[in-house]
């Protein structure tokens, strides 16, 4: 990093393995302060060398007392002089290393609670007394180490926040990141400008020029070949790339026949006419369709389609000449995944149509976006001038249609089920909820049933509906669409695709279900 770039304030978050650990990054982000999450076993000298602002620790399933159990150098909690916020797991990890007492089982506590404040720290300024927290937990802290006090407690738990005000230790049993904490947020606040002191200076809108930057610097005088597909992670990083280094830019968008109606299209015209990026589409939408036939397993779907992905990328990128640096739309919860305390991949999770060509390449990577989560990647794509119809685009899986066909994936079920997408989409937009809803789409089936139209008894397609709300995708609810509206879409699915005869909607919630079918 050259000295031109600034450093961001940060504040690291350890990973002890809980489902919202991410989620408390990107709430400290929300703030403005750069939240960075690291895995509990960070050393000790590497902490010392990213400077952080404060430290938090997270939440996680384990109790502390269990063989096995994530546990922290504890010079962390003594030794480093900054703040720190101990949350769930995270306060009776700091109760135990600073020498309290943790009851094991005693006062279990699941869901909402109220916290009685008693002690009125800087943790709690300017909130009410009694307030509506979210609580998940086992063992609890039964005696705080020396130094500290009770700060808040709820019925079944007498020690529910404690404080040692003078080094700046905070520990609280419920969690702030999630929306049923109501004055979650603020209580993150209060840590991070009371007591960490931080400024504020992560704006996602102004980072346009700083990664910019990283990228000329990174690059020099070198050429970038970067796969497209159309999503927000791909054209957001080329926008970046093409900003710093134009014509050496030779994004490649591999037309592989399975996606949305026009997709393709606006693709290539939202890149061409809406950001001046030159790109080359290659049509091969007949190599992934012979792939296809006679495949009806999604993971053996998955695996064909990106062998031919890599096939033809690496045909194409051939043509270009000499090329130094491959590109990818790698996104910091895809960092994080290699890392997670709680069970890190194999291998770092790749962008979706670019997977394993680091490898066979032999090229360099550059990825402007590892530092942003997806929410902050739309911001920097409309501070960019990415035109709104490719960053408000609901996701779209990296085979695409090819998972939401259940059994063989064939030319003829692929138009079928584009028409009916298409008028599910285009009636959630004319009533004004499609961006009420995170993911939208329709599935075909691999069930025929019997119905009729006019005076002819038809067999056809079963077409399904699946609409969802959700803030981070880990979890998700299905939404609850009117009855009048699903009757509007089904009509129209009914009459106007030939081969679906009959419409249901899916009402399920992830977990158990997925968000996709395959």
């Amino acid at each position: 990093m050259s000295a031109a770039t600034p450093v961001h304030e940060k504040v690291l978050v350890l990973d002890f393995g809980s489902q919202t650990s991410q989620l408390i990054a990107r709430r400290v982000r929300d703030l403005s302060v750069c939240g960075e999450l690291v895995p509990c076993t960070i050393p000790y000298e590497k902490v010392l060398e990213a400077a952080p602002k404060g430290l938090i620790l997270s939440g996680g399933p384990d109790s502390v007392y269990r063989e096995g159990a994530p546990q922290m150098d504890p010079r962390l909690a003594t030794a480093l002089g900054i703040p720190v916020l101990g949350i769930c797991y995270g306060m009776q990890l700091m109760g135990k290393v600073l020498g309290g007492k943790v009851a094991g089982g005693a006062g279990r506590e699941f869901g909402r609670a109220n916290l009685q404040v008693v002690s009125q720290v800087p943790l709690f300024k300017d909130l009410p007394r009694v307030q509506q927290v979210w609580m998940s937990h086992g063992d609890s802290v039964e005696m705080p180490p020396n130094g500290f006090v009770v700060t808040g407690r709820t019925e079944n738990t007498s020690c529910a926040a404690m404080a040692d005000v003078q080094r700046s230790f905070y520990a609280i049993q419920f969690h702030p990141e999630v929306a049923h904490t109501v004055h979650g947020r603020e209580i993150l606040r209060n840590f991070l400008f009371e007591i960490c002191g931080c400024r504020g200076d992560w704006q996602v809108s102004s980072l346009s020029d700083e990664l910019v930057e990283r990228v000329r610097e990174q690059v020099g005088d070198g050429r970038v070949v970067l796969g497209i597909s159309g999503g927000v992670d791909s054209t957001v990083a080329a926008t970046v790339i093409h900003r710093a280094i134009g014509e050496r830019l030779h994004p490649i968008f591999v037309d592989t026949g399975l996606l949305r109606k026009d997709e393709g299209d606006q693709v290539e015209r939202a890149l061409r006419q809406g950001l001046g990026i030159p790109l080359t589409r290659v049509d091969a939408s007949e190599e992934f369709l012979a792939a296809l036939a006679g495949v009806e397993d999604p993971e053996e779907k998955r695996r064909r389609i990106g062998k031919v992905f890599v096939d033809v990328f690496q045909r194409e990128a051939g043509k270009i000449g000499r090329v130094d640096f491959l590109a990818q739309g790698t996104l910091y919860p895809d960092v994080i995944e290699s890392t997670s305390f709680a069970g890190p991949s194999a291998v770092i999770k790749t962008h979706h149509n670019v997977g394993g060509l680091p490898e066979t390449m032999h090229l360099k990577l550059v990825e402007p976006l590892r530092e942003l989560f997806k929410d902050e990647v739309r911001r920097l794509g409309a501070a960019m001038g990415v035109p709104a119809i490719l960053l408000g685009r609901h996701p779209f899986p990296g085979p695409g249609l090819a998972v939401r066909i259940l059994g063989e994936v064939t030319r003829e079920r692929l138009a079928v089920l584009r028409e009916a997408d298409a008028i599910f989409i285009a009636e959630l937009a004319r009533e004004g909820i499609y961006d009420q809803v995170a993911q939208a789409f329709a599935v075909l089936l691999p069930v025929r049933s019997v119905g009729v139209m006019g005076d002819f008894r038809t067999y056809e397609n079963v077409c399904a509906l699946r609409a969802v709300t959700t803030e981070d995708y880990m979890t998700a609810d299905w939404a609850r669409l009117s009855a009048d509206f699903l009757a509007r879409v089904s009509t129209r699915i009914v009459n106007e695709v030939r081969g679906i005869n009959r419409v249901v909607y899916d009402i399920s919630s992830k977990p158990p279900s997925t968000i996709e079918w395959e």
